[in-house]
């Protein structure tokens, strides 16, 4: 069956780089069929998904109620679909020590039901208890920026996004990605994250995908297909 793009064209100079570059990506002829063979939607027989596509529903998520403010095993394996490990000491503190305390001390205090578009930036800005999260995860030995943000978009994915380096060379190297994405899905009216939001639909996802990761791996999917030599 056919199906079209939401009808977003490609921006003029009013908005923000990251906005700019973000309507020509997600506005791509393959975005669509990207999305579905990403989450395995109309695969023929045999054919697998990515792996990635279990991040945010193994287990039911990372987000639900019960388990929102504590990092358990189920998000370290999803961390895994996302071809990246939390070395077992840490994951051994995150799960059992001092390590996984101050985390949940700092994820009770980072909202769980909101979008990243719906929410101030000083929710996500340098000096927050998200950054501040992501900061005591970076210092953890064998633990750098791509996982520990990986971790945290485990645990609020509405909120704060998978960033990888394929991502970073997708879209660039703004000073704080989560500022520039939510300047980003704000400026235009919310034009990027309603964009996101058709595209969920037109592929056929389930709304438990979030805005966020319909980005990412949208951007992801077609820088890698693009076959660029990210460093």
């Amino acid at each position: 069956m056919a199906t079209s793009l939401p009808a977003f064209g490609v921006p003029g100079g009013a908005l923000s780089p990251l906005g700019q570059r973000l309507r020509v990506l997600l506005s791509s002829e393959r975005v669509i069929s990207d999305l579905r063979r990403y989450f395995g939607i109309g695969l023929r027989p045999g054919g697998m998904p990515f792996t990635g596509s279990r991040f945010e529903h193994l287990a039911g998520g990372g987000d639900r109620p019960e388990v929102a403010d504590r990092i358990t095993a189920e998000d370290l394996v999803a961390v895994q679909t996302l071809s990246v490990t939390v070395p077992a000491p840490v994951a051994l503190d995150i799960l059992e020590g001092r390590l996984g305390a101050r985390l949940s001390g700092l994820l009770h205090t980072i909202p769980r039901d909101i979008d990243m578009v719906d929410a101030d930036a000083v929710v996500v800005a340098d000096g927050s208890p998200a950054d501040q999260a992501w900061g005591l995860l970076c210092e953890q030995y064998g633990i750098n920026w791509v996982i520990a943000g990986k971790v945290l978009a485990r645990k609020r994915p509405r909120l704060l996004p998978v960033y990888d380096r394929i991502v970073r060379c997708a879209v660039g190297r703004p000073p704080s990605f989560w500022l520039a994405l939510h300047a980003a899905l704000r400026e235009d009216d919310g034009a990027v994250h309603r964009q996101l939001l058709e595209l969920r639909q037109v592929a056929g996802l389930p709304e438990t995908v979030s805005a966020l990761r319909v980005c990412d791996v949208a951007v992801w999917m077609n820088h890698r297909a693009v076959g660029h030599a990210c460093p």
